[in-house]
């Protein structure tokens, strides 16, 4: 009569290799956070006091109602955000920084990605013409501004003297709302367009050169050959332009300033970062001042969530 053994089952062997590497992993390597907090320590200090605290103490500032001038401050609540989206100028306000931030992020990019790609060439003098190219970035906004002003002067202006060359009115730029906020994008576009020229000739002087070789053996039209070999490779130089650009464009003060000051008839020329000075420091409204500063933050916010996103997908 034959017993049944029944069958021995062994526990699985623990794998104790895995399981140092796991708990070697998730312990903490005192030396190497303390050396990585000495070293990014002072940086995240300064963070912390010029840039976080005065952000929060600006949100916070935004429910008061604050003259820059009083040391007395009365808590309204979203009063100054209410008002600010119920004010007349307030449409002209954003469609000022709109219009501006978009044609300058725009045209930064489209003339410095067609300056670097000509400028990439072997061509006589090419160092000089970068040389010319990138010095109006490093002057003064407030100095362009100024410049500037002579070449759009309707009576003895730059401008002015070509158009009566071919018998065209001059536009009165500093009478007519929609010909200053032109001015104004223009002399911007002019002072930023070497920094997206900069930019983006180092990002083709670092390219694949074998990839144009072969699409130049394929036979692959130049139009082509740009949109599908060169583009995709300067992905993420324009996506890192696209956001230092915007939030450049988005914070420009001096050149608004020293050629219209935000006119003409109060707000032709205003955008959000002039009204956060002309309500602050010229009415004496800093609890409104710091509303329109909190709406700009909170937009700039999501906007570059967006593209973060985006350049995530395009990178999937």
């Amino acid at each position: 009569m034959s017993t049944l053994i029944p069958a021995v089952t062994e526990k699985p062997k623990v794998n104790e290799e895995y399981a140092q590497q796991k708990k070697a992993r998730g312990s903490i390597d005192w030396k190497q956070f303390g050396l990585a907090m000495l070293l990014v320590g002072p940086n995240l200090i300064l963070l912390a006091v010029f840039t976080y605290r005065p952000l929060l103490d600006n949100i916070r500032l935004s429910f008061y109602h604050w003259n820059i001038s009083s040391t007395r401050q009365t808590f309204i609540g979203f009063q100054n955000y209410i008002e600010w989206f119920t004010a007349d100028d307030t449409a002209r306000v954003v469609f000022n920084t709109v219009v501006f931030t978009l044609a300058a992020v725009v045209g930064s990019m489209v003339i410095g990605l067609a300056l670097a790609l000509l400028l990439d060439q072997k061509l006589f003098g090419r160092g000089a013409v970068r040389s010319m190219v990138f010095a109006p970035y490093v002057i003064a906004g407030a100095a362009i501004g100024v410049a500037f002003q002579f070449v759009f002067d309707p009576n003895y202006g730059l401008i002015q003297y070509f158009l009566n060359l071919i018998n065209v009115d001059v536009p009165n730029f500093y009478q007519n709302s929609n010909w200053a906020l032109f001015m104004v994008t223009t002399t911007y576009i002019w002072k930023n367009v070497g920094y997206v020229f900069v930019i983006y000739l180092a990002a083709l002087q670092g390219r694949r050169e074998d990839l144009d070789e072969a699409a130049e053996i394929d036979g692959t039209s130049a139009t082509r050959r740009f949109f599908r070999v060169l583009m995709p490779q300067l992905r993420g130089t324009t996506f890192f332009l696209s956001i230092t650009v915007l939030l450049n464009s988005f914070q420009v003060f001096d050149i608004i300033n020293a050629m219209t000051k935000g006119g003409p008839f109060g707000y032709g020329t205003s955008t959000m970062v002039f009204q956060v000075y002309q309500e602050t420091f010229v009415n004496g409204r800093a609890g409104y001042g710091a509303a329109v500063a909190t709406i700009m933050f909170l937009v700039v916010l999501v906007v570059t969530a967006i593209q973060v996103r985006f350049q995530e997908k395009g990178n999937e």
